[in-house]
């Protein structure tokens, strides 16, 4: 496909709307619209897809960062005239929606094996929201809010927040959010448990990247077999799950890397892992 951003959607210094950045072994995804509080196009929606795949296929590339530029990491989709997305669903006689979901960014994000880490350098509502929350691990900048808007709009949490919100809040407190539509500061989503972390604005960046580095000396391999086996963990009982667990480590037994991490455990000396 083609990733060039149009005119459109280009912010003042040239930045495509969406950039991707692969430097030690992270692959950056930003959203760099920031006259538009990084709404996102319908363009936008298939080069994030397109990012997301081709950082999960580089073997170079051991942790994903999606983070935005400006004072909003994500508004929400555009659904004014120049996207194509809310013209597009809002023309669909109800008897003929039939959207294939398979390579929309939550679907391609859920199912992605290597870690993914939101920083959310600002605010995230409606579609940014869940786009957030279909990260691995959230960081969020110390003025930015979470704003649940969807039901005050008319519609529901798209793109999973209602598949992650209960598993991630309980029950109670995920209604809660979900009916009142309610806007969450930093600190409260920090204690709600939707954020790990929450730093100063100015340092969003360099803590994402921290995280990433430190996710990114770690043996590959093992990393995406532990991220693959929580999310079928999510849906199988326990004796099967330690069942799927135990094929998933022999493969492991056998790789390079679990050879390195045993010498290195013994050497006293920090792995050198290859992904091998």
């Amino acid at each position: 496909g083609n990733t060039m951003a149009t005119p459109a959607d280009k912010v003042s210094d040239s930045l495509p709307a969406v950039s991707y950045d692969v430097s030690e072994q992270i692959a950056t995804i930003s959203f760099n619209r920031p006259e538009k509080q990084n709404t996102i196009s319908g363009a936008m929606l298939n080069t994030l897809s397109e990012y997301l795949l081709k950082a999960d296929t580089d073997n170079d590339v051991r942790a994903i960062i999606v983070t935005g530029t400006g004072r909003f990491f994500c508004a929400g989709l555009d659904l004014r005239g120049d996207s194509d997305i809310g013209s597009g669903l809002s023309n669909q006689s109800n008897n003929s929606v039939n959207l294939d979901l398979r390579n929309t960014p939550p679907t391609v994000l859920h199912n992605l094996d290597t870690p993914t880490i939101c920083a959310l350098n600002g605010s995230a509502a409606g579609y940014g929201m869940d786009l957030a929350l279909g990260c691995d691990i959230r960081l969020m900048a110390d003025g930015a809010k979470m704003a649940a808007a969807f039901t005050a709009r008319g519609v529901v949490p798209e793109s999973g927040g209602t598949w992650i919100l209960p598993r991630l809040l309980g029950w109670s407190k995920a209604a809660e959010l979900i009916f009142t539509g309610r806007t969450l500061p930093a600190a409260e989503c920090e204690s709600l448990g939707l954020v790990s972390h929450v730093v100063p604005a100015d340092e969003i960046h360099q803590a994402a990247r921290d995280l990433a580095l430190e996710i990114a000396t770690n043996a590959p391999l093992a990393v995406q077999a532990s991220k693959r086996m929580m999310r079928m963990g999510m849906n199988e009982n326990f004796n099967d799950h330690v069942h799927h667990v135990f094929l998933q480590l022999l493969p492991l037994f056998r790789s390079e890397d679990f050879r390195e991490g045993m010498a290195s455990f013994m050497e006293k000396r920090k792995a050198e892992f290859k992904g091998r």
